[in-house]
């Protein structure tokens, strides 16, 4: 049995006329007749009375209408399903993203703006640190990621979506937060205990303020060690040290804690987006080019 064989009958059926239904699928009467015998013979009951002067259903063929019905149905709807996905238009894609890279609103309004035009795909974010977010592109786990700069393999590209400058998170009684309200440089930290992402978390971050640190002549005293920046905050606000975090930190008004701008030149951060160079799900690629539109960054 073959699809075409549940077409032709379902169109003799709802036109109860042989030649009727020949023109509605497109061929001739003869050709239409036989495939309705052959699937006949195949089922072992008749699916229509016939008479010179009229053709109906016989009960066989009744129930069996039902029944092509739903196959066809749902073989549509396989057939739409697959048209979907390949459009990105429904599935699940997998993004894997850094603590600090949603803190611009740039990010949580084009995630918005995807689930608003593709309300059938599932958004799967997970949080990991930029090692483990190029690790899970590299295996396949995820499909897109963002990120701070972090050192790439061959098979990961990345995007800038856009720039920010880096602030000193300095506790509200600490001498340097009276005043400065222009910014401070970097080298004023130079004494200071720094409380900052561990380095086996694999943070982006922590390599751009050695370097930083290294242009202001000092070597940072990482005091404290903390995998959230939430609780890296806290702890400068308990005075436990400074910091130093993407300006869009500052969004996180919490109490006893100021943010002042690091005037040196080279004090800025990115958020890139990855993807793995050469295959892309189409779901990937529109959530890039959603997230490039919103950041007015024209992809290559």
């Amino acid at each position: 049995m073959e699809l075409r064989h549940l077409r032709y009958f379902i169109a003799v059926a709802e036109e109860l006329h042989f030649g009727r239904a020949a023109e509605l699928l497109g061929i001739s009467q003869p050709p239409l007749s036989q495939q309705i015998q052959v699937l006949e013979r195949e089922l072992g009951a008749r699916l229509f009375e016939r008479t010179n002067r009229r053709v109906a259903l016989s009960e066989a063929g009744r129930l069996f209408l039902d029944e092509a019905r739903l196959v066809l149905a749902q073989v549509d709807k396989a057939a739409d399903v697959a048209r979907r996905a390949q459009l990105g238009e429904l599935g699940e894609l997998k993004i894997g993203f850094t603590t600090s890279a949603p803190f611009n609103s740039m990010i949580p309004k084009a995630i918005y703006a995807f689930r608003q035009a593709h309300p059938a795909v599932h958004l799967n974010l997970e949080e990991m640190s930029s090692r483990d977010v190029v690790d899970a592109l590299v295996d396949e786990s995820i499909e897109v990621g963002l990120i701070r700069p972090f050192a790439l393999p061959d098979s990961i590209e990345a995007l800038e979506m856009f720039r920010e400058p880096l602030v000193a998170v300095i506790s509200a009684s600490h001498p340097l937060a009276v005043g400065n309200e222009e910014g401070i440089q970097l080298a004023a930290l130079a004494d200071e205990p720094f409380v900052f992402f561990p380095r086996s978390y694999g943070s982006g971050l922590r390599a751009q303020l050695l370097h930083l640190a290294q242009q202001a002549g000092f070597s940072p005293h990482f005091a404290q060690e903390a995998g959230e920046a939430m609780t890296i905050i806290g702890l400068v606000s308990a005075g436990l040290g400074v910091s130093v975090l993407p300006a869009s930190f500052q969004w996180m008004r919490i109490d006893g804690v100021v943010y002042r701008r690091l005037l040196d030149p080279e004090a800025m951060t990115a958020v890139w987006l990855l993807q793995r160079k050469g295959r892309r799900s189409a779901m990937a690629e529109a959530f890039a080019r959603l997230l490039s539109r919103e950041a007015g960054v024209v992809r290559s």
